[in-house]
């Protein structure tokens, strides 16, 4: 059914929902799994009364997230051999997430995205992430969104 599925997370609790979800299902179908973070780049405010960083400030910073965002993954692909998954981890500096993962998908030739669908309460559970929207409605790639 699937070959290798994408698995995006933050590791957040309901990223971690999402990920056991994508295990078991490329467990249950032999796919090999891709375990994705997105880490941001520092934001740069040139606007008035905006603090400014040095290079190197901002480089140990986007240094120590890119570093959490492995931890996250490696903790995925412990869990997902664990099961019996073969898995890859990879992580992406960008400031734009959909896009990274939607290229990711290309990239690593995934024919199923999984991801969470951010949703938190009252109103906002109605809808969806902004960037899990996004994947969804701009994929080439079928998205599996998990609440």
């Amino acid at each position: 059914m699937y070959q290798r599925i994408l698995v995006t997370t933050d590791g957040s609790t309901l990223s971690k929902k999402a990920v056991r979800s994508a295990i078991d299902l490329a467990a249950a179908t032999g796919a090999g799994l891709v375990a994705l973070n997105v880490v941001p780049r520092y934001p740069m405010s040139y606007f008035e009364g905006g603090v400014s960083m040095s290079s190197d400030d901002v480089g140990r910073i986007e240094k120590k997230w890119a570093e959490d965002g492995q931890a996250i993954v490696n903790a995925v692909e412990k869990t997902a051999q664990a099961a019996g998954v073969k898995v890859k981890t990879a992580v992406t500096r960008s400031d734009f997430v959909a896009e990274s993962i939607m290229a990711a998908a290309r990239k690593h030739k995934c024919d199923l995205i999984v991801m969470a669908s951010h949703g938190r309460k009252g109103i906002k559970r109605l809808l969806l992430g902004s960037e899990t929207q996004h994947v969804l409605t701009h994929s080439s790639v079928p998205v599996l969104v998990l609440r």
